[in-house]
């Protein structure tokens, strides 16, 4: 009961927060300090030292720590987007093995390289084909990625 009211306490108030807007700062210089705020909370609900991993922590919380969020974030935005991007097939009429993958365009500008866009990409590309072909239903599609 009182871990439910400090879990939820710590939703309300401080990873709906921090989680507004992920996709754009989450790539920053200074995201690293924000990042190390929710693991001070953790540590704070589950009584552990400052030194204790809060890998487990997260796990028995059920709360996904921030980095994991950025990316379940990006990847949101990549199906809800995804008439923005082309696939590998409609770009090489080849049938390869990466003919779900989203097709990567070069880029020059870091930039551009660390936006939403080629970072969504690369995070996509980077996913089991089984998880892949979850992408035409949203709430299958989640529940893979939280798992």
């Amino acid at each position: 009961m009182y871990l439910d009211v400090l879990r939820s306490t710590c939703f309300s108030c401080v990873h709906s927060v921090i989680s507004s807007g992920i996709i754009f700062w989450g790539n920053s210089s200074r995201s690293e300090e924000i990042f190390k705020i929710p693991k001070r909370i953790i540590r704070t609900i589950m009584n552990s030292s400052k030194n204790a991993s809060c890998r487990q922590l997260f796990k028995e919380l059920n709360i996904l720590p921030i980095q994991s969020q950025y990316v379940f974030s990006i990847l949101l935005f990549v199906i809800k987007n995804k008439d923005q991007f082309l696939f590998n097939s409609q770009e090489h009429k080849i049938n390869t093995m990466q003919t779900s993958s989203l097709y990567l365009p070069s880029a020059n500008l870091a930039i551009y390289q660390e936006g939403v866009y080629y970072s969504g990409i690369k995070i996509y590309n980077h996913l089991a084909t089984a998880i892949k072909d979850l992408s035409g239903d949203k709430n299958k599609f989640k529940l893979a990625l939280k798992r």
